[in-house]
């Protein structure tokens, strides 16, 4: 499995070979782009963006253009989000919708995507709640022409939030067995200590969260170290040897 360390500070693709995970939101907030000496991917910012307007705002036009600039002038992006709708209780009731309107608006975002800008490498996403509402999106994109089964990756949305209970396992290993490599969005320390063997890749900012609860690193001045990255590399490495068996921690 291959895990992505979520940042929201830009300037550390150009300082660490970590994988990173970074917002669309975030990139839009500089002026000078970095240049990444390492891996990283783009996330859209659809949780940001319809948890707080209930709707997508950006164009699909204008995060095409945003992702093709990126990917040329940050370099080493390997894949990048499409603007999907997630399916939590609290987006349906911000955006007015339903499961099914979000997941079909969903696979109509792959499909505008791609065809805009069949050079990026756009990834699918899986929406919706119950492990019935994830099979159904998967007919769904197969209905579209779109078998997830021959894609690279596939996230899966909708479960930052509860990554750590026995229903997402379910769900994600319902849908491994049929066969699709697996992006476990926002999955943490919980859920992947469950379920990381069955997933390609994974991304996780909880070390933010966690870093305001402790102290700072020694010798740091700082009052938290919810912005440091080195505390984002020692969270990342401890997250990844508890994941390793007892044998590979003697070995690695």
């Amino acid at each position: 499995m291959i895990f992505w360390l979520g940042v929201h500070v830009p300037r550390w693709l150009e300082q660490t070979k970590v994988p990173l995970f970074i917002s669309a939101r975030r990139l839009r907030t500089i002026r000078r782009l970095p240049r990444a000496i390492g891996p990283w991917c783009l996330d859209s910012g659809g949780f940001s963006e319809l948890s707080l307007l209930g709707r997508w705002e950006t164009p699909a036009k204008q995060y095409v253009s945003e992702t093709r600039m990126w990917m040329d002038e940050i370099g080493k992006m390997k894949w990048a989000a499409i603007q999907d709708w997630m399916c939590e209780p609290f987006i349906l009731e911000k955006t007015g919708k339903t499961i099914a309107d979000h997941q079909a608006r969903t696979i109509r975002s792959l499909i505008d995507l791609r065809s805009m800008a069949p050079e990026i490498p756009w990834v699918p996403v899986l929406q919706g709640f119950h492990a019935d509402d994830y099979m159904r999106h998967v007919d769904k994109y197969e209905n579209a022409g779109i078998d997830l089964m021959n894609e690279r990756l596939v996230g899966v949305g909708s479960i930052c939030r509860r990554q750590g209970t026995k229903e997402v396992e379910y769900i994600l290993r319902s849908l491994a067995a049929i066969g699709i490599k697996l992006h476990a969005f926002g999955a943490k320390t919980t859920g992947l200590r469950r379920y990381h063997g069955i997933l390609a890749s994974s991304d996780s900012m909880a070390w933010s969260f966690a870093a305001r609860r402790d102290e700072p690193l020694p010798g740091h001045t700082h009052k938290t170290c919810a912005n440091c990255l080195d505390y984002a590399l020692l969270w990342r490495d401890r997250l990844l040897d508890s994941l390793k068996t007892p044998r590979q921690r003697s070995l690695w």
